[in-house]
């Protein structure tokens, strides 16, 4: 009975508890329910105040960015509603922030108060970069150098993931692998930096391209004008056979010019696509549609008044059934550095607004006619000249070189020479050299402004080498090439020397101590009078070679010499020729010396007259591409052997000759522009008045071969060193005549191509192929008996120090009682070409 009543109250008390917690129950989801109903039931509210936090030392203007968020003070807005939504979303498509958060800090009747929580993205500080080199590194930091600073976003980064890219496969890197990881800058407190991890994995080669579509060209022709997408071969040693996407676009337009050229004006590539072919390797289909090839018909004139229709297609040069070549018709119309041009004819007597344009007239089959419709406009007059740029060198020395003078009419090709010769002068950098014509239509006159860009053009010479018996002997030199005489005594010109004016002052010293030295100082003034390019040179030299025993003076030989020069520019057969003369006199003065003059004590005597003819029309005197030099001179010693003074000509106190020199060089830009081709002739030859041949020619003024062409120490009898890579310096002379041959000739090729034409440090290499030799008599001259030379080098031209030379030299032919003279060695210059 017990047990049951136990039983009965437990189940009792168990019913009672079940039913409180039913009920507590039933009351909490009837005030959740109330809640949630209350809680999705939209009420207004007007803003009370917003406030934004997260600004890290007021980067940002709070009120920009209640701006931006669409909130402001006043606003009424729906709790829950999509204004504060709108506002989140705002700020975030900004891309600037990290976080963004929009809450209630409190509610006072109908007034809610808001703040704006924001956490800015960090800024870029700099660069990090793995898996590539130093200079490449360098290289990719300059390109992404403007991005620096800017806040880390996606943008930014994909961007800079974009630029490494480009980079690389511009390189031929088509796999490269990149990843950007932002990491914080241990260096620049608060900012970060991006660690750009770069694998290039391999170069993509070429396989193979494909030609489809060809039936006039063949897929070897199609391919070789594809110059810089090619095909890996292991014969090909010169040409990279990577893909570059930019180079092989520039060859599909040069594939389309060249069908162009041969009249296949129709001529298009249909479609083209580069596949991978595993290995890193990629494959190119190009199919290719050439059309019909098409002829020239009726060519016409229409609207021109000054040349008539005859002399019009005189010049354009293109007959009826020529191929229909579009780039030559271009050529011919408005511009060609070979031919006679159409724009060139008018521009020349000043119609600057000339225009002519063809017009294809009728296409009957294969036949074209085409019309050429002329615009002349009016003659142009040159009105003002403006230069600017010209920091150091005085204005009239520019204007003096111009041949576009106010007053005349407009000539195109008045313009290019003032081109050239403002290259010429040295004083400013050819590359960056700028004229613009500025045209006024109001009064058919137009302005030239010519902007240049000085460089340095002063040099020095430092060097030291080792002269025989001398011993170790060194060179001072100072060259001011853009002196100014006129401003000497202006104390405030002078950096170090006044300058300006174009004149030249050279000093130059050499020596060794007391045992050899010598000076000399040179003035030039190219404009003598300031009106006319009339050039006045005078030169001192003085030299003197002791023979010196413990420290006394046994014996000496001095030179005095001193030149006075005049020259002139021609205007016949054109005016690129120079006609300059000049009268030196030398000295010689002999006291207990020992030499080969035949005496040891006494004084020789050399009077002599220089005549040279030369031309210059080289575009660029630093690195030549087109033009020539050219320069035959004679120099002429009394004839003091028809005078009564044979027998001090045959002892050397007088010294009698006569000496011709002829030197040449052009130069063609070859594949393009950027090889250049360097061809040189040089020939030197001495005589005597005396009616015996070869009798009477002393031991001055002689020729000596071999090696680089820099001046031995036996020029005090003013013998002519003349260079040949590959033998040693001053090896190549007639077999019993050391001092010399009467006879030379000299042969150059050389092959040039630029690595650098920048005005600081002009470079370029080459390589080269020389013959030459020297004769003691005119008798002995055999111009196929050469001494052949091969090698390469390099040049590099600084402001400061003018021409520095390497070559490796190579001669073929032995030299007699000189064995070893031919072997391969280095050749180095300073400040000047090897001749």
């Amino acid at each position: 009975m017990e047990k049951q009543v136990n039983n009965y109250l437990q189940r009792k008390v168990m019913a009672m508890t079940i039913n409180r917690i039913l009920f507590i129950s039933l009351i909490f989801f009837i005030i959740s329910t109330q809640v949630v109903l209350l809680a999705q039931t939209p009420k207004e509210y007007q803003i009370a105040d917003i406030t934004v936090t997260g600004i890290e030392g007021g980067a940002t203007d709070p009120n920009v960015i209640k701006s931006i968020a669409g909130l402001q003070n006043g606003d009424k807005i729906k709790v829950p509603g999509d204004k504060i939504a709108s506002a989140i979303k705002n700020l975030w498509n900004l891309g600037i922030f990290g976080d963004v958060q929009v809450s209630v800090t409190d509610i006072q009747g109908d007034f809610i108060y808001l703040n704006i929580f924001i956490k800015e993205r960090a800024r870029l500080s700099r660069f990090k970069f793995s898996g590539v080199r130093k200079g490449e590194a360098r290289n990719l930091t300059e390109k992404l150098k403007d991005i620096r600073g800017n806040m880390i976003t996606d943008v930014l980064k994909k961007n800079a993931k974009l630029t490494v890219e480009k980079y690389y496969q511009n390189k031929g890197f088509l796999n490269v692998d990149i990843k950007i990881l932002e990491e914080d800058d241990d260096i620049v407190q608060g900012k970060q930096l991006l660690n750009v991890q770069v694998n290039k994995n391999r170069k993509a080669k070429i396989d193979n391209i494909n030609i489809v579509g060809n039936t006039v060209f063949s897929d070897k022709k199609i391919k070789k004008k594809l110059k810089k997408t090619v095909e890996k071969k292991s014969f090909r040693l010169f040409k990279a056979s990577k893909y570059i996407e930019s180079r092989f676009e520039e060859d599909k337009e040069n594939l389309i010019q060249f069908l162009n050229a041969r009249g296949y004006r129709d001529a298009r590539i249909i479609s083209d696509s580069v596949y991978d072919v595993g290995s890193d390797n990629v494959a190119i289909n190009i199919i290719l549609e050439e059309g019909a090839q098409y002829y020239y018909g009726n060519i016409t004139w229409k609207g021109n008044y000054v040349y008539e229709d005859d002399f019009l297609s005189k010049v354009l040069g293109i007959q009826r059934g020529d191929i229909y070549d579009l780039e030559y018709l271009d050529t011919k119309l408005n511009f060609s550095q070979k031919e006679q041009d159409i724009s060139s004819l008018y521009m020349d007597i000043g119609y600057l607004f000339f225009r002519i344009e063809p017009i294809e007239k009728a296409i009957r089959g294969d036949t074209i006619d085409v019309e050429l419709r002329i615009s002349e406009g009016p003659q142009t007059e040159i009105s003002k000249i403006i230069i600017e740029g010209n920091t150091k060198t005085s204005d009239h020395v520019v204007l003096r070189q111009l041949r576009t003078i106010p007053g005349r009419k407009f000539s195109r090709s008045d313009l290019i020479r003032s081109q050239r010769e403002l290259a010429a002068l040295g004083y400013f950098d050819p590359e960056q050299m700028d004229i613009q014509p500025i045209p006024h239509l109001e009064d058919g006159t137009v302005d030239i402004l010519y902007k240049v860009t000085e460089k340095p053009s002063d040099q020095i010479e430092l060097s030291g080498g080792w002269g025989g018996a001398f011993g170790f002997v060194g060179t001072v030199g100072l060259v001011f090439n853009n002196f100014s005489a006129r401003k000497i005594g202006n104390f405030r010109e002078w950096r170090p020397l006044p300058s300006g004016d174009g004149q030249s002052l050279s000093l130059r010293l050499q020596a060794n101590g007391r045992q050899f030295q010598t000076y000399s100082l040179s003035f030039n003034e190219p404009w003598l009078g300031g009106r006319k390019p009339n050039s006045f040179t005078l030169s001192f030299q003085h030299s003197v070679q002791r023979t010196i025993f413990r420290g006394e003076v046994l014996g000496s030989f001095k030179l005095y010499g001193v030149t006075l020069g005049l020259g002139r520019r021609l205007t016949w057969p054109d005016d690129f020729f120079t006609l300059t003369n000049s009268l030196s006199y030398f000295l010689y003065d002999l006291d207990n010396f020992q030499s080969s003059l035949g005496f040891s004590d006494g004084i020789a005597q050399n009077i002599n007259f220089n005549t040279t003819l030369s031309r210059n029309s080289i575009d660029n005197p630093t690195f030549p591409r087109t033009g020539a030099t050219m320069s035959l001179s004679v120099s002429l010693t009394p004839p003091y052997s028809f005078l009564g003074g044979r027998e001090e000509v045959l002892q050397n106190r007088l010294v009698e000759y006569h000496k011709w020199m002829f030197d040449s060089a052009w130069y063609t830009t070859l594949f393009g522009s950027k090889f250049v081709l360097s061809t040189r002739a040089h020939f030197g030859y001495l005589g005597s008045y005396d009616p015996i041949p070869d009798v009477s020619v002393g031991p001055f003024e002689r020729f000596q071969l071999g090696g680089d062409g820099l001046a031995g120490f036996n020029f005090l009898l003013g013998t002519e060193i003349i260079g040949l890579r590959g033998y040693n310096n001053n090896s190549i002379v007639p077999v019993g005549a050391p001092q010399g041959g009467v006879v030379y000739d000299k042969f150059v090729m050389e092959f040039r191509y630029p690595v650098s034409l920048n005005p600081a440090a002009t470079i370029y290499v080459q390589a080269f192929l020389e013959a030459g030799n020297n004769w003691a008599t005119t008798q002995e001259v055999n111009p196929f008996d050469l001494k052949r030379s091969a090698g390469f080098g390099a040049r590099i031209f600084m402001p400061a120090f003018g021409i520095l030379g390497l070559d490796w030299g190579y001669g073929f032919d032995e030299i007699p009682g000189r064995p070893g003279a031919n072997e391969g060695q280095f050749h180095f210059t300073i400040g000047q070409q090897i001749r």
